[in-house]
């Protein structure tokens, strides 16, 4: 590990890489402490609870909710604008078209900004009751505010991907959650000394979390490898083709989307019972209240439906058939085409259903742990867990191919 690390050190592009995307982590922790104007930040903090959809926005935006700082929105209206435009791309033949270009990136940054305004005036007319002289001009500085921060927090991500280390978007998110690591551990310190759990609790928890940091590992990883033969074609006096590959059929194709997408649809009810003073409202929050039987049977059939709905999405299987049969390229023992594009579909539908099951079972594990360790308030599974350990996977990558570009021993064995 030493050897590796001065291999790192060796490089100077690397070095001044890595150097500079801790000076933006260093930005964005600073900025989650700014606090916006005009808002009264100890009436925020009651809101926060694991059991509404703040306490994961909170979450991923490293505390900066809870604080109601200038990053209380983090890059949340960016996620939501990425995905909206690549659910787009599937529909509007001419988003299509301009898949990958610099025009689709302009659309997704001005979609951040007007998504990110219409969040940030939701958000402040929601906890007017926290505002200390609630009026039009006063959400309305508060949702500029946010909106900037927002906006400053995408300049920040591409600036870390340009002249960083890794996807800049990615790294601000692992960055909000990893910063809450120290908050999670004085918890588990303070239950200790409090006698609230013991000791065996404490290495249950720890070898729940190192096996299912395990687990995590190998599904990412996991692929199903679709041989592909290209034929032998004579272009000029050159010869093309003639040589085997295969297609990568990924486990887990639809990463932490579902679970986003689950988390949203079952705490809408719950947080907005907060601010609705009816019966039947609380009624039904209570039935989706986090970790109730009913909230966690619909959250594993969402997560089961959003992931294959989102891989369908995604993944053109009849393009990609189209394409192999365009370069001479076909799957020993079956026909181009139609045959092709079937046995492709069916190899997915099967290897979904095991990536939407471990999502299911990361998604309920913070309840498991709860139930298993007696530890609460400290958030392990779900889009934590599969953000933080996707994000370190691909940045391990990225370091990698550097290192081997310089004819280094590589940093990963």
């Amino acid at each position: 590990m030493l050897s590796a690390l001065s291999n790192v050190l060796k490089i100077t592009e690397l070095r001044q890489k890595i150097v500079f995307t801790l000076a933006m982590f260093l930005v964005f922790r600073a900025g989650t402490h700014i606090p916006v104007p005009g808002v009264n930040a100890a009436v925020i903090e009651q809101l926060f609870t694991s059991g509404n959809l703040f306490g994961l926005m909170d979450l991923i935006s490293g505390g900066a909710l809870s604080k109601f700082s200038v990053f209380a929105m983090s890059i949340t209206p960016y996620i939501n604008a990425s995905i909206i435009m690549q659910l787009l791309t599937v529909v509007v033949p001419k988003l299509e078209q301009w898949s990958g270009r610099k025009k689709i990136t302009q659309i997704i940054r001005y979609g951040t900004v007007l998504l990110g305004f219409i969040q940030a005036i939701g958000m402040a007319f929601g906890l007017r009751s926290a505002i200390i002289n609630p009026g039009i001009g006063s959400i309305l500085l508060i949702a500029l505010t946010l909106t900037a921060g927002t906006t400053f927090l995408m300049w920040l991500g591409e600036q870390i991907t340009d002249k960083g280390i890794g996807n800049g978007i990615s790294l601000i998110i692992f960055a909000g959650i990893v910063s809450r690591l120290p908050d999670g551990m004085l918890v588990i310190y303070d239950y200790l000394t409090k006698g609230t759990i013991n000791a065996f609790n404490l290495v249950l928890f720890l070898v729940i979390a190192v096996v299912m940091i395990v687990f995590v590992i190998a599904i990412q990883q996991g692929q199903r490898k679709i041989p592909v033969q290209y034929a032998k074609r004579v272009v000029g006096r050159k010869m093309y083709g003639g040589h085997t590959t295969h297609i990568p059929l990924k486990v887990n194709q639809a990463g932490v989307i579902p679970i986003i997408f689950a988390s949203s649809v079952l705490m809408f009810p719950v947080t907005m019972a907060q601010f609705i003073n009816i019966d039947w409202v609380k009624t039904v929050a209570e039935w989706f209240a986090w970790g109730t039987a009913l909230n966690t049977a619909l959250y594993v059939l969402l997560i089961i439906f959003f992931t294959y709905f989102y891989t369908a999405v995604t993944l053109n299987i009849s393009d990609m058939a189209e394409n192999m049969k365009k370069y001479g390229g076909f799957i020993p023992g079956l026909r181009p085409g139609k045959p092709t594009a079937d046995y492709l579909d069916r190899v997915m539908t099967r290897i979904t259903l095991a990536g939407a099951v471990f999502l299911a079972v990361i998604a309920i594990m913070p309840n498991l742990v709860v139930w298993g360790t007696g530890i609460q308030g400290v958030y392990f599974g779900g889009t934590a867990l599969l953000i933080v350990v996707g994000v370190a996977l691909d940045t391990m990558k990225q370091i990698e191919a550097l290192i081997l570009m310089r004819h280094y021993q590589g940093f990963m064995k």
